[in-house]
């Protein structure tokens, strides 16, 4: 485990600008060490004098807005980080929810496919601005009529025990998953409701047939991706079998869906049927451009979480 200091210089630098870390950490680091050094000399134990010099310091990240002349003031000093870091975490993952109801609501119950995708977005951004506007507001009247949560004060024990910054934030993971929640949500959504409304018939983009056996599958692998995601949070950064884990699971759902593009099995025959363009060699082009997309994607992802990986054991 790292020491007290060690992971007190540590979540104080990540709030300091990366041109400044190097200088800062050389000079907070003496300061402590002179202050447990003249605690310690007094007869004090060390262990002891090292908490109580980093108490008397405070919190890390009030202490590195003083060294980088930060103003930590929006509705007042009093209580921006607990501000901020509500407001954060609410962002994070209330307006993704809001916005993907509010998409499936409009396709399904609604019947209007068409136009899911722009009021989940539009219902979404709503979400967000009015969360920003109520918890400011809320949090500006505490500060201006004085008004106390008894919040517990900062001590040491509440620092992280890494001491090395994460890879993988909250909003990283929460917006994968909520793009894996869409792309499973999609493949029933796409099988009930109507492409097109000339005849009031029902046509499925992808051949309704894959369901014996593809696209479950794909499904569980899509619900795999995202227990690989929350394990990565965890983590707090990419590791190596993280990295084979990934990897496999890309192939696990790349490789099907190439071979079902490259073998004209993957969209409906009647769809294909109804539009000329796609009568006429439409399919195949479309067959090929996903594929290129798909091995892009695919080796960029499984690369880049090689080389974070690489740089988290270095």
């Amino acid at each position: 485990m790292s020491s007290l200091t060690d992971r007190y210089l540590a979540a104080t630098l990540r709030a300091v600008p990366t041109q400044r870390r190097t200088e800062l950490a050389d000079e907070l680091r003496a300061s402590i060490e002179d202050m447990i050094d003249d605690r310690a000399g007094g007869g004090q134990d060390r262990g002891a004098a090292e908490r109580e010099v980093l108490t008397e310091l405070g919190n890390p990240e009030q202490l590195a807005a003083r060294y980088t002349d930060r103003r930590l003031q929006l509705i007042g000093p009093r209580y921006y980080l607990v501000w901020w870091r509500l407001l954060r975490v609410l962002l994070t993952f209330i307006p993704a929810i809001v916005g993907v109801v509010t998409g499936v609501v409009k396709a399904t119950v609604g019947g209007e496919p068409g136009a899911a995708i722009g009021a989940g977005v539009a219902s979404g951004l709503q979400t967000a601005v009015q969360i920003a506007f109520w918890v400011t507001l809320c949090f500006a009247v505490l500060e201006r009529t004085d008004t106390s949560l008894n919040l517990p004060a900062w001590t040491v024990d509440q620092l992280p025990e890494e001491t090395r910054e994460r890879q993988v934030t909250l909003v990283d993971s929460c917006a994968s998953i909520v793009f894996l929640l869409i792309a499973i949500a999609f493949l029933p959504w796409q099988h009930f409701q109507p492409w097109l409304s000339g005849d009031g018939s029902r046509l499925a983009m992808i051949d309704p047939a894959l369901w014996n056996f593809w696209l479950p599958a794909l499904i569980v692998v899509l619900v795999a991706t995202m227990g690989l995601e929350i394990a990565k949070y965890r983590a707090g950064r990419w590791t190596w079998p993280l990295v084979a884990v990934n990897a496999v699971l890309n192939l696990s759902f790349a490789v099907p869906l190439v071979w079902l593009l490259l073998t004209d099995r993957l969209l409906n025959p009647a769809l294909i049927e109804r539009f000329a363009w796609l009568r006429e060699g439409g399919a195949e082009d479309v067959a090929q451009i996903a594929t290129v997309v798909t091995a892009v994607v695919v080796v960029w992802d499984v690369i880049d979480s090689a080389v974070k990986a690489r740089k988290a054991a270095d």
